[in-house]
């Protein structure tokens, strides 16, 4: 007779899905937390009526004409998109060379330097806005897309050093130094060795530099406006002045871009496991 799925182990050392049922019911509690807004918000989008409305008693594309029709609306989101891939393109090569020197480095304050590098994202952004502001006043970059850009990417660059450090741990550095035994420089063996080997991470480091700075609102508030204003900021300020349902159906574009950048990550990562698996089977 056939064991039933709570009976099957779930692991190695023999625990079965029914003694992990509980955990199994606590992680569905907790996804059906986090996607519960999302589950609101797509539906009210829809809505016809002129104010937050779920259930949606009609339903209608206004929401989304009106936001497409909106030249300030328009203005906003490519600021945002302009903003989030140069801060892909500032924060994930500096990101990467920092992670990999810090990696490589025999230096005894290194640990140090490290640390320091990641308080962009251990500081409250509350506070990092409020100096970032200060010291963009002086150098009359508020209300700039370069200020925009800088302020973004030293968000976005402790992300990349701890995902590009994460994978330089898991990377056999033999194989750089046989590269430069054999008279490959420095540069040219990471580039031709090691870069290769830890793309995924690379890939998924841009990913989250970009939606780091697509999403990002507390540091717009302060350093963003006029022609330079970011979606999201625009967003803030809708929902604090009235209650413009345009909001959902922006909210629902920008949960639809990061699914999708989050899915196209995950195939790469998929395909690329399945070039390693194939390479070595060889």
């Amino acid at each position: 007779m056939k064991r039933g799925w709570l009976s099957r182990a779930a692991s190695d050392t023999q625990v079965t899905h029914g003694q992990r049922l509980w955990l199994y019911v606590l992680a569905a509690l907790v996804l059906a937390f986090l996607a519960l807004p999302t589950l609101i918000v797509v539906p009210m989008s829809f809505s016809a009526s002129q104010y937050l409305e779920f259930p949606p008693r009609e339903w209608s594309l206004r929401w989304y004409r009106n936001y497409f029709a909106s030249a300030a609306w328009m203005q906003a989101t490519t600021t945002s998109l302009l903003a989030g891939v140069l801060t892909t393109l500032v924060a994930t090569p500096l990101g990467t060379l920092a992670a990999y020197g810090l990696f490589v480095s025999r230096l005894k304050s290194a640990r140090f330097i490290h640390t320091l590098m990641l308080t962009p994202i251990i500081v409250p952004v509350i506070l990092v806005a409020i100096g970032v502001f200060y010291v963009y006043v002086k150098l009359k970059l508020v209300n700039s897309l370069a200020g925009i850009v800088l302020a973004h990417s030293m968000l976005a660059l402790p992300l990349v050093m701890l995902i590009v450090g994460s994978a330089l741990k898991g990377f056999d550095m033999n194989q750089e130094m046989v590269a430069r035994s054999l008279g490959a420089s420095r540069p040219r063996a990471f580039f031709t060795v090691t870069l290769p080997q830890i793309r995924f991470s690379l890939v998924s480091a841009a990913l989250l530099s970009f939606l780091t700075s697509f999403d990002e609102v507390i540091l717009a508030l302060f350093i963003a406006g006029g022609s330079n204003s970011t979606l999201t900021r625009n967003m803030f300020n809708a929902l604090r002045d009235q209650i413009d349902p345009t909001i959902a159906a922006i909210s629902t574009l920008m949960i639809a871009v990061t699914t999708l950048g989050l899915v196209l990550a995950q195939r790469y990562g998929r395909d690329e496991r399945e070039r390693t698996a194939a390479r070595g089977g060889r």
